[in-house]
């Protein structure tokens, strides 16, 4: 079935634009997407694939090994002189729930075993997310025990698994997307803070914006393979947009003014730790390259602001106001003191 073309999306800018931002740099830690159901969440996410650039993989690697590179590879593309290649879709790995952990991190392929009498490894979720992203929908249900498991994964970037017998070290490097409910349950803090951005998603409020999501869907529905086909253009551009920002993020410049002007923030928000500012002059640098600009300016900090920052703010049970508005109270501050308009 074809998945939903990405660019067709109606509204939700913050979360496309978050997802778009992490295609672009893929180390800021991945997206973290909270809304009710049925705004459009899982739609997005799924539709990547028909925006990202293909990547060259080792042909038969069950771990997406690139074939132009000579470290990071599994052990059986390590020992290939002359690997053959071949190019496919960025992967897009749903982890559901009730996933066991033998599921997620791979397991000995007992069926050979028992027919054979070999030890043979069986890849992941993990192996199969290599070079992609991770998506966990209802993240915030997650069991404990695979929420350690993805935190050791995503911090190392690499997958050990030793039982059975087996002992398998693998790449795996992946942009997870979480996705959830707020009302259904809070995540751990050591999760949320893996997310590098966090969006919130509701439903359209305006009459057009409803009716327009509405149509479309229904087209869709009714005729998926002329809907895409109507879409490809347009996803094609947003592809192309990914592989220049890519090539030309390095190059933008970032202004010892534009990285004040995000200490400042996160010094007024009293956020945590360096990550805050941090992400937020790396994704203003991936989003100022989308946008096909040489340097990040205000506008970057300030769009990407609510995204990186909302999700790191302490609780304070004497403000009763809403993360964004406490973060627009403090974007005004820094802005006054430093005499911007």
């Amino acid at each position: 079935m074809h998945p939903y073309p990405f660019s067709a999306i109606v509204g939700q800018d913050e979360m496309v634009r978050a997802l778009l931002v992490s295609a672009v740099d893929p180390s800021l830690g991945g997206v973290l997407v909270l809304g009710h159901r049925g705004t459009g969440k899982s739609t997005a996410v799924r539709g990547l694939p028909g925006v990202l650039p293909r990547i060259d993989v080792v042909r038969g690697c069950p771990y997406n090994c690139p074939p132009d590179h000579t470290a990071g590879l599994c052990r059986a593309c390590e020992g290939d002189a002359i690997p053959r290649s071949r190019r496919r879709p960025v992967p897009v790995v749903d982890l559901p729930l009730g996933t066991t952990e033998d599921r997620l991190v791979g397991t000995l392929d007992l069926e050979r075993a028992l027919a054979t009498g070999e030890r043979v490894f069986e890849p992941g979720l993990l192996a199969k997310a290599n070079r992609g992203f991770l998506y966990v929908d209802e993240v915030n249900l997650l069991d404990d025990f695979l929420v350690d498991l993805l935190l050791d994964v995503a911090a190392s970037r690499e997958n050990i698994v030793e039982r059975e017998g087996v002992s398998v070290r693998h790449p795996a490097a992946f942009v997870l997307v979480g996705s959830g409910n707020p009302e259904e349950g809070d995540l751990r803090p050591q999760l949320l803070d893996r997310f590098g951005l966090s969006v919130q998603v509701t439903t359209p409020e305006d009459l057009d914006g409803r009716m327009s999501v509405i149509e479309r869907r229904d087209a869709f529905d009714r005729d998926p393979e002329g809907f895409v086909r109507r879409w490809k253009g347009a996803d094609g551009k947003v592809r192309r947009r990914i592989e220049r920002a890519r090539e030309t993020r390095s190059s933008v410049s970032l202004d010892r003014s534009m990285v004040e002007l995000a200490t400042r923030l996160c010094m007024e928000l009293r956020i945590d730790g360096l990550r805050g500012e941090l992400t937020l002059t790396r994704a203003a640098r991936a989003l100022a390259a989308l946008e096909s600009r040489d340097h990040v300016d205000r506008n970057d900090i300030v769009a990407l602001a609510p995204s990186v920052l909302r999700h790191r703010l302490r609780r304070d049970p004497l403000d009763e106001s809403g993360s964004d508005a406490r973060i627009e109270r403090a974007l005004a501050a820094v802005l006054d003191d430093a005499g911007v308009d």
